[in-house]
C-alpha cells in the first residue's frame, strides 16, 4: 500500500520491469537485444565483444545478419561464427541479466556441430618424447621454433 496525499492507494508491481513483464524464471517477454543475450548466456566474455561480433556480421538470426540492437525471441535460431568454429543456438528464454554457467543450458539449446579434433603441428618433434627424457636439444628447439613461425 502506498499513502499518497492522505488517501490509500494499492500498487502491485510484482514482475514488472521498465523493459517488460518478467516470466517466472527471469526472462523478458518482448525479447532482448541480441548482443545482450549473447553476453548473458556466456557466448562472449564481454558485451563489447558481443556487439563487435554483431557489427562485423558474424552473428545471424534465422539466416539473416543481425545488428546488435535486433531483438531475440523464444525459438529464434542463432548462428555465431567464432574463429574456426560455428556455434548454433536456439533461444529457449530471452534474458537481460547475465546468468551463472549452470543456468545457461536452461536458456538455450546448443545445436552446434562437434568441434574438429585439433591437429598438433609438433607431434613429430617434441610431442613424441618419452616422459623424463629431459629438455629438447638445441636442434629440436630450432625445429620447433621453425614450425611455430618464430
Amino acid at each position: 500500500m502506498c499513502r499518497r496525499r492522505g488517501g490509500t492507494h494499492q500498487t502491485d508491481l510484482t514482475g514488472v520491469t521498465p523493459r517488460g513483464v518478467l516470466s517466472n524464471v527471469g526472462g523478458v517477454a518482448d525479447g532482448v537485444r541480441v548482443d545482450t543475450w549473447l553476453w548473458c548466456v556466456r557466448v562472449f566474455k564481454t558485451r563489447a565483444a558481443s556487439r563487435d561480433a554483431c557489427i562485423q556480421g558474424r552473428v545471424s538470426i534465422n539466416d539473416s545478419v543481425a545488428k546488435p540492437a535486433r531483438r531475440v525471441k523464444v525459438g529464434d535460431q542463432l548462428e555465431i561464427r567464432r574463429r574456426d568454429r560455428v556455434l548454433r543456438h536456439e533461444v529457449v528464454q530471452p534474458v537481460d541479466k547475465r546468468v551463472g554457467a549452470d543456468r545457461v543450458p536452461d536458456l538455450l539449446t546448443d545445436r552446434s556441430p562437434p568441434p574438429e579434433p585439433r591437429s598438433d603441428p609438433l607431434a613429430g618433434l617434441g610431442g613424441d618424447r618419452e616422459r623424463g627424457s629431459g629438455r629438447p636439444t638445441k636442434r629440436e628447439r630450432r625445429q620447433i621454433d621453425r614450425l611455430r613461425g618464430r
